[in-house]
């Protein structure tokens, strides 16, 4: 029925960002995760893999489509997210996008980061750095898990922390034509690159997309 819709690769290939996608893939997997507040791990000596600043879900209300989601609720939840933990635009060195691999979907995803990033330099009055912040999707590498896509997401971000490096999208050729990011903090992640510890923490967002426009990011 998916692929009726023309909601699926059709050469099982997932593209993100790119020119060629046609679809996502479906893949299969899990993952589980030990949240417990920043003090407690301390106080018990655990070992701290990242430290989660902000999270928030909302709702795109009403859309065209089961798959075509809303750039504006996408944006106003980053903007929320990232103001209510104090997070500074110019402080995010990478995101973990949503990024199925279709070619309406993603410019979609990236027209609301687009947006959110902009307000934000706003409102803080900085202005963006030209293509600072990577842009990737595990999709590339795995599928989509669908129920444990956000969860995937945020497995490879504490993987590039673990390692100190950013893995390039699998199989990027060229851009969405539908994508523009000149003038843009974004851009996307065509080759690994070292995330070397510095003076500042190092900063990722997560972001989880659902079916019929539910949002959610980290």
């Amino acid at each position: 029925s998916f692929a009726k819709a023309g909601m699926l690769s059709k050469d099982g290939r997932a593209k993100a960002f790119d020119d060629d996608a046609d679809g996502y893939v479906r893949g299969e997997g899990g993952a589980v995760l030990l949240l417990k507040p920043l003090e407690r791990a301390l106080a018990d000596g655990d070992p701290i893999h990242a430290v989660i600043r902000g999270i928030g879900t909302n709702h795109g209300g009403r859309t065209n489509s089961l798959t075509v989601t809303n750039p504006k609720a996408q944006a106003d939840l980053i903007v929320a997210v990232h103001q209510g933990a104090g997070i500074a635009p110019d402080s995010v060195d990478y995101v973990e996008a949503h990024g199925p691999g279709t070619p309406l979907g993603d410019p979609i995803e990236i027209a609301g980061l687009k947006d959110a990033f902009a307000r934000l330099h706003q409102a803080a009055g900085t202005q963006p750095q030209d293509g600072r912040v990577g842009i990737g999707s595990v999709k590339t590498n795995m599928g989509h898990l669908e129920g444990a896509a956000g969860v995937a997401g945020l497995a490879k971000v504490l993987a590039s922390l673990r390692h100190g490096r950013i893995p390039a999208n699998v199989g990027f050729k060229r851009l969405n034509r539908l994508i523009d990011l000149a003038g843009t903090p974004l851009r996307i992640q065509t080759e690994p690159s070292p995330w070397p510890r510095g003076d500042q923490p190092r900063r990722a967002a997560v972001s989880s997309f659902g079916f019929g426009g539910s949002n959610a990011h980290v």
